[in-house]
């Protein structure tokens, strides 16, 4: 893989820490605020709206500026929001900070999946792609469980002292590894918005909302959920957070592995299994092995829908001359999705239903996002001469 793609992977390493350490540390932050666990939850929504809302505001901002110089100064922003949510004296401050960090998201994997796939031949694109959220997984894998750890002990502000800390690395990164690659025309906001409205794009946007946003209905509350339901420690919940980021990894390699043989094959697989998995986990919450083994499983099949999901936007979008903005938006929608999940899985504990509730809910959002695939499927217009088919 190209020199470049590992810096890229930095990136993704520190946000994807900042956005899913908040899963593990939910007790802690509700617990230094005096707030209860559905209004903690906040932390996770105000980042994922942030994240819609940011993506095509910078991405039209920034579209002529050289990507490098982009790159750097959304690294730049990533840093300062963390520093502001390390020393929130309030929640909504430590909001503010949320989405002043969520900010850079949609923009830096938006633009930095064009880079990837600009880097290695078309036949090799979504597995470029994956290798950049790599970081993202590896984050889950090692970071969040960490992070886990160090918030039980030291508390939750030093995480995001370290997550400031990653943004300070990925700067020096990008300046020494990242081509100089030229910024592009100005955006034309029609057009692009016209391109935004083709059918196939907002498919494929929808299944991103409701594909991923299935699992983090559930692991957004994986916490509480299992302190009460399974009766296990602290330090047990961060063990399960290293399961969640092994899952990530495996899921990641194997979506971008397999959909660049079939991209809709994938997705309907890794759909369908979601939400039987999550249906199992809601079922069996309160065995510590069955919920154990849910949280691997609903984490590998929920992210190997990132990447085929990601290169399905582009392609579509490309036909329409709008494939950076496509891009930067859809990581927006996932993240939409992830604000619909943390809330749809509040909103079912707040109701009463129970901690384990979350499960059944994002099992729902799992099965919708299966119909979306299968009608952009059957719809799908046939691909230019000389494309290869997904």
């Amino acid at each position: 893989m190209p020199v470049a793609l590992f810096a890229l992977a930095i990136g993704a390493f520190g946000i994807g820490l900042t956005e899913f350490v908040v899963a593990g540390i939910l007790p802690e932050i509700a617990r230094d605020f005096g707030i209860g666990i559905p209004r903690a939850g906040l932390m996770a929504t105000t980042y994922a709206l942030g994240v819609f809302v940011g993506a095509p505001i910078l991405t039209v901002l920034a579209a002529r500026i050289p990507r490098k110089t982009v790159l750097i100064g959304l690294a730049g922003l990533f840093t300062l929001g963390n520093v502001l949510t390390a020393l929130a004296p309030t929640l909504p401050v430590a909001l503010a900070g949320r989405i002043l960090t969520a900010f850079n998201h949609g923009s830096f994997f938006g633009i930095g999946a064009i880079i990837a796939a600009s880097l290695v031949p078309r036949e090799r694109q979504a597995s470029a792609i994956a290798f950049m959220f790599s970081g993202l997984t590896l984050a889950n894998l090692v970071g969040v469980p960490a992070g886990t750890w160090l918030a039980q002990v030291h508390g939750w502000r030093l995480v995001f002292w370290l997550a400031a800390a990653i943004g300070l690395a990925t700067m020096a990164s990008l300046a020494l590894c990242l081509p100089r690659i030229a910024g592009g025309p100005a955006v034309a906001l029609r057009r692009e918005l016209r391109a935004l409205a083709d059918p196939q794009v907002l498919l494929a946007m929808a299944i991103t909302v409701f594909g991923p946003a299935a699992f983090f209905t559930s692991i957004t509350y994986v916490a509480p959920m299992m302190i009460e339901e399974a009766g296990l420690s602290g330090a047990a919940v961060a063990r399960l957070m290293v399961l969640f980021g092994l899952g990530l990894a495996v899921g990641n390699w194997l979506g971008g592995r397999f959909a660049d043989r079939s991209l809709f094959g994938t997705l309907f697989v890794t759909l369908a299994a979601q939400a039987a998995v999550l249906l199992i986990f809601w079922a069996g919450a309160s065995h510590a092995g069955l919920a154990a083994a849910c949280i691997f499983l609903m984490a590998a099949f929920g992210f190997a829908t990132v990447s085929p999901i990601q290169k399905l936007v582009m392609e579509r979008a490309d036909r329409a001359g709008a494939a950076t903005m496509a891009s930067s938006v859809n990581i927006g929608m996932f993240n939409l999705g992830n604000a619909l999940g943390a809330w749809l899985g509040g909103a079912t504990i707040a109701a009463g239903f129970g901690l384990a509730s979350p499960n059944w809910a994002g099992a729902l959002l799992s099965a919708v996002a299966l119909v979306l695939a299968v009608i952009a499927w059957r719809t799908a217009a046939p691909l230019p001469a000389g494309a290869t088919a997904p």
